[in-house]
């Protein structure tokens, strides 16, 4: 069984790059991977708090959130 893994994100550089560097290696048969363009689907942006997002690039993995970098915060995106 996969663990869920969500990687919300704002399009920004650091965004990008974060991207490339870490959802890109996480192992498919390990993790159910989904990424989300906040600045493309801004009604999520209640979730991504929800899950304890602050600031993006971050992962929520099995409910925990990870901040990579800090690129935006999500209360910038609203």
């Amino acid at each position: 069984m996969s663990t869920k893994a969500t990687f919300y994100h704002a399009g920004c550089g650091v965004c990008v790059d974060a991207e490339q560097q870490f959802a890109a290696s996480l192992d498919p048969s390990k993790f159910d991977i989904e990424i989300v363009h906040l600045g493309e689907a801004p009604s999520r942006l209640a979730e991504a708090e929800a899950a304890g997002v602050k600031s993006v690039p971050a992962f929520v993995i099995d409910g925990q959130p990870y901040h990579i970098n800090f690129g935006a915060s999500v209360d910038d995106l609203k």
